[in-house]
């Protein structure tokens, strides 16, 4: 639907600033996500990420004219409006909701800990058949996400489904508002996002008050806290049980079932349809591609507005440069646009993303070829899958950037199969979202100013240190840190542009630092003097630099008493180096035992680096909080903190996981039957006692499996159940007991992820999660989504 400039400024109740008459369509709040500015209305929103505000100069010169702002910028904005609110995101809320009161359709609310994404998307199947269904793109659920999903409401729309999820007390009260369902779902209870409630009875009832106005509430009634909470809320709907299975795929079916059977759908059509149900895409996956190509899988999952998300994903990937834009596209069906309408739409889209060559393949988007006369692309059409896989086409893809997106009836994974480089059958999954997540969950320690510096050496823990970095530079972490120079080279050659901070700079790299911008760390008077000396040799001047202070540690670092005169004097007496920073660490902050010691350390520090900084004129930030110290110490957040282990998921104060964003797995290659007495393994280490099926996984110490987990000493799951492992770690391959768990050969295997964590193999043989992480080799292949 389209809104006047005026109509909006009416129901946010903005003060106006500008004449200019404009017709609205698209709502903007990430200046990344920007497709079409002539119709684009901005909300410059302050986050604990940033602040919109800085981008407005930049969206005014790529075409935007429409802003909703909580203080007007100076400069010349002829023919931009300028929407005055005192709350930015409060009028993006009031805006949603305003259109949403346009509608009276059945609107069907989502929460719950887990499923509220599968469950929208299977009721979309099974209820688009017969409605014209507008739904939240992904998982849109957020504050923000809520309101942009509701946008999508139009005069077409029959049916409307959206997921709420809110992360602590007070959230839902306005996605209540915005969303107003009049049929409630409720999925189930789990302990997602606790860490922010007293207790599961307080997020239980929180979730619920998305339901206070619905006409019915289905809900988890075996749940005996929920049904507790539901009848505490004195609901007037009509409550509608649902009973769980035991198993989360029929759980989420039994719910689609019953929402199904209270909209009137016969139980004879539902069932067919929920033989039917395809499964959803969770996540965008990126996967490395023959010819020089990189993948974007994201088939499967085919309408604009996921199109829309992957095309900005695909835009913001560090291998970019230097590859062209592929992108492999069905037609998308039930738009509820008449084709020609929607394709010329989706071929300005296109234009205003940079695709440079369409693959367009399906009946219909063929029929409608005109359509796209204007797009600045190669374009090829082909009627179905074969015609493409048997052009000549497929060969001539090379290094491109190639983004996959397909129905699921066009049968695209023969598409990817082709297109995929085969490799090592071990693989570890990184979710990008999952460190998102991580990041947010310890900026809510901070004070809005606090800076944050994120640790991706050592290859981002194992992750793969470009793939981290781009994802943290979105999010607008203040400093990126690695451990040698080497590692700084290679994200500025990704295209990494965030500041760079160099923890173990080696004299021989000087020269390297001053020509990629990489900061380094300063803990002695010997490094201190080599590096002004090769900066002055370079005319360099004013170059950042860290200065590090040994609190305890006795690592590296200066003497923050004895050191202090004699550096800060150094430091004085040229303008080659100036300190950026002052920093150190704390020993033990992942422990209680060691608070006394942390207390004095921090007193140590900051007599040192008041010192410095009252020394200088400019502002120096001092940081000293890690990953532990963050949660355990707020208070001493100072004017930075440096985020590690608890970025990659792992809470180093419980060893508990966070979000995982690792997950390495393998596969079973071959089952033997071993009789009792039999030995497994290189020099006969283990015998086993029974008669037993040992099953074979491509992985070994080579790929960073240790030796000491073998022996029986640890263990992996397959489908779920322990399999330990038998005889010794092999180079590449190792056996486990796999006696009493039904599997065949191809099953996977996980090593480590979300229900075994790294810690529970550290604590195994005797480490820390930080070596189960990194040892992971290069040879491994690494596979990055976002959900």
């Amino acid at each position: 639907m389209m809104y006047t400039i005026s109509e909006i400024s009416i129901l946010i109740g903005a003060h106006r600033i500008g004449t200019y008459d404009q017709q609205i369509t698209w709502l903007l709040t990430d200046s990344r996500s920007l497709s079409f500015p002539e119709s684009s209305l901005f909300f410059a929103i302050r986050t604990g990420k940033g602040d919109g505000h800085a981008y407005i100069k930049d969206l005014y010169d790529r075409g935007v004219r429409a802003f909703v702002v909580e203080n007007v910028p100076e400069g010349d904005y002829a023919n931009a409006n300028f929407l005055l609110v005192p709350n930015t995101l409060q009028a993006l809320q009031r805006l949603a909701e305003r259109h949403r009161d346009s509608f009276s359709i059945p609107i069907l609310g989502i929460t719950g800990s887990n499923g509220k994404t599968i469950v929208k998307e299977w009721l979309y199947q099974m209820l688009s058949p017969d409605y014209t269904v507008t739904r939240s793109p992904r998982s849109y659920n957020s504050q923000i996400g809520v309101p942009l999903s509701v946008w999508g409401l139009w005069e077409k729309s029959q049916v409307g489904i959206f997921e709420a999820a809110i992360s602590q007390p007070g959230e839902m009260e306005a996605l209540q508002r915005i969303i107003q369902p009049t049929l409630g779902i409720f999925t189930c209870l789990g302990s997602a996002h606790q860490e922010n409630f007293e207790s599961m009875e307080q997020k239980c009832l929180e979730k619920l008050r998305l339901f206070k106005d619905v006409e019915a509430l289905i809900y988890p009634a075996d749940n005996q806290l929920v049904e507790s909470c539901v009848q505490e809320m004195n609901f007037k709907a009509k409550l509608i049980p649902w009973h769980s299975t035991g198993n989360a795929i029929d759980d989420n079916k039994a719910v689609c079932k019953v929402v199904c059977q209270y909209m009137g759908m016969s139980d004879e059509v539902i069932e067919e349809r929920l033989q039917k149900l395809e499964p959803v895409a969770m996540r965008l996956e990126v996967k490395a591609g023959v010819r020089g190509c990189t993948l974007i899988n994201d088939s499967y999952n085919s309408d604009l507005n996921s199109l829309d998300i992957a095309l900005h994903f695909m835009n913001r990937r560090p291998e970019r440069e230097g590859k062209s834009k592929t992108l492999i596209l069905s037609d998308i069906q039930q738009t509820g646009v008449p084709p020609m309408m929607f394709y010329t739409h989706l071929s300005q889209m296109l234009q205003q993303q940079g695709v440079e060559q369409l693959v367009a393949i399906g009946p219909v988007i063929s029929e409608h070829s005109y359509c796209f006369e204007n797009l600045q692309a190669k374009c090829y059409f082909f009627p179905d899958t074969q015609s493409f896989l048997q052009s000549n086409l497929l060969g001539t893809l090379r290094d491109q950037l190639i983004l996959i997106k397909g129905a699921r009836s066009f049968c695209f994974e023969q598409i990817t199969d082709m297109l995929e480089q085969k490799v090592h059958e071990t693989i570890l999954e990184v979710n990008l979202s999952a460190i998102a997540q991580n990041l947010d969950y310890y900026r809510s320690f901070l004070k809005p100013e606090t800076k944050m510096v994120c640790m991706v050496k050592a290859d981002a823990y194992g992750a793969g240190a470009v793939e981290v970095a781009k994802i943290l530079q979105d999010h607008r972490v203040d400093y990126l840190a690695v451990a040698v120079a080497d590692e700084g080279v290679a994200l500025r050659n990704a295209g990494i542009t965030s500041n760079i901070m160099i923890m173990n700079p080696e004299m021989s790299t000087f020269r390297t630092l001053f020509q990629y911008n990489l900061e380094p760390e300063v803990y002695s008077f010997r490094l201190l003097d080599a590096l002004i000396h090769a900066a002055k040799k370079e005319c360099i001047t004013n170059f950042p630099i860290h200065i590090k202070l040994d609190t305890g540690m006795h690592r590296m670092g200066f003497d923050p008493i004895k050191d202090m005169p004699e550096l800060i004097d150094r430091l004085k007496q040229q303008n080659a180096v100036i300190p950026r920073s002052v920093f150190s660490h704390f020993v033990g902050s992942d422990s209680d035992d060691f608070d006394a010691f942390s207390a004095q350390q921090y007193d140590l520090f900051l007599k040192g680096s008041d010192q410095l900084c009252k020394a200088f004129p400019h502002g120096i930030l001092r940081h000293m909080c890690n990953s532990a110290g963050i949660e355990h110490f707020p208070e001493r957040q100072m004017e930075m903190v440096r985020l590690g282990l608890g970025l990659y998921g792992i809470n180093s104060r419980n060893n508990k996981l966070i979000n995982n964003v690792c997950t390495l797995r393998t596969t079973i290659l071959q089952i033997h039957d071993v009789p009792a007495g039999d030995s497994v393994g290189y020099s006969r280490r283990t015998f086993v006692e029974r008669d037993s099926r040992i099953a074979s996984i491509p992985i070994g110490y080579a790929d960073g499996l240790d030796r000491l987990l073998g022996r029986g000493n640890g263990y992996c799951l397959v489908n779920g159940k322990k399999a330990r492992y038998v005889g010794n770690i092999c180079m590449d391959v190792c056996m486990i007991d796999v006696t009493d768990i039904p599997c065949q050969e191809g099953d996977s295997v996980l090593i480590f992820g979300e229900e075994l964590s790294p810690s529970v193999l550290a604590d195994i043989i005797d480490t820390i999660p930080y070596e189960i992480l990194t040892g992971i080799s290069p040879r491994v292949k690494r596979v990055y989504y976002q959900e």
